[in-house]
């Protein structure tokens, strides 16, 4: 069957998209060395930099969130693959500086091992660097080990919290620790009702039937919890947001940011209806919506579903969401 999509060589797909993003976000972005994206416009040294790691195909994840306010440096991989230990242990060197390094990596095998790797290599160069480790996906069991639950759209918050916190001159210390405590009380479920394709080989990552939705699946439509038969906006949302809130002990008089995140074939209709249902949702139960956000920021190239994603706030998070920032993919004034 051909593959609808306007590409090239599918061998050159990250290069040529990067080129593409750096074209058209020149005053925020510029790409080093073929596959570092880095702040056009770097911030002082003096500053903690955030650098992360991911493949491509997730646009406008991960390099997106690149610029102020967020992250310093994103090392891109081939389509849906993580980017090799060499390429990660140099954009760790090009951000090396004495205010040192918060490193968040998603936990997915490959950016796991390449990340260590390059860890590794870093401690013997004495870069001074923080890991974070994202894995909010709910699939498995909230009280799942960390090592089985996937990072998702969680880490997008949580570059702009943290690279708030950064931006305003605070220590490495005090940057991971507010990182850590927003990634140990966020969560994130996924629900997918029709496969993307591989742009690079044209075959569907998954399959689901016409009647059907999988709650739980992983970003690449790794097994969620299995196939059930379609529900409504509200019902699926009730569903989803229930698991969520049991996840991170939410409770009456908690504030609460929630994201509806596109997986890439899902209308902005739909997303905002979902929404709604999680506000009435939360009314009923005296939480808070104190910060949410409704679109497209970590996507599967055209696959239908989304992404719900909840975490409790305190005043210094809600503070730190809240401030400045100007990135590609999101620009607080």
């Amino acid at each position: 069957m051909t593959m609808k999509k306007f590409i090239n060589d599918p061998g050159n797909l990250a290069m040529e998209l990067l080129e593409g993003f750096a074209i058209a976000h020149s005053k925020q972005v510029v790409v080093k060395s073929d596959k570092i994206v880095c702040r056009a416009n770097p911030k002082p040294a003096s500053k903690v930099a955030l650098v992360t790691l991911g493949g491509a195909g997730h646009e406008p994840a991960l390099s997106g969130f690149v610029g102020q306010g967020m992250l310093d440096f994103s090392v891109v991989g081939d389509i849906f693959a993580a980017p090799g230990p060499p390429k990660v242990l140099e954009a760790l060197r090009l951000a090396k500086r004495e205010a040192g390094i918060l490193f968040v990596v998603l936990n997915h095998a490959g950016d796991v091992m390449s990340a260590n790797m390059a860890m590794e290599m870093a401690n013997q160069e004495g870069i001074k660097y923080r890991m974070l480790l994202t894995h909010e996906d709910i699939a498995p069991g909230a009280q799942a080990p960390a090592e089985d639950r996937r990072g998702l759209v969680g880490c997008i918050p949580l570059y702009k919290i943290a690279g708030a916190a950064a931006e305003a001159g605070k220590s490495l210390d005090e940057v991971y620790a507010i990182a850590k405590r927003f990634n140990d009380q966020m969560a994130t479920l996924a629900v997918a009702m029709k496969a993307a394709t591989h742009p690079a080989t044209g075959q569907a990552l998954f399959e689901l039937a016409d009647d059907e939705m999988e709650i739980g699946m992983g970003q690449h439509g790794e097994a969620g919890t299995g196939p059930s038969k379609l529900l409504s906006a509200d019902q699926t949302a009730e569903l989803m947001l229930g698991r969520l809130l049991e996840a991170i002990k939410a409770k009456a008089g908690d504030r609460l940011m929630v994201v509806i995140n596109g997986a890439g074939g899902t209308t902005l209709m739909e997303m905002y209806i979902v929404l709604r249902a999680c506000k009435k949702f939360l009314d009923g139960k005296g939480i808070t919506l104190a910060a949410c956000h409704c679109g497209e920021w970590l996507t599967v190239q055209e696959m239908a579903g989304f992404q719900l994603f909840a975490a409790r706030l305190d005043d210094e998070m809600l503070a730190c969401w809240k401030a400045a920032c100007d990135t590609p993919a999101l620009t607080v004034v």
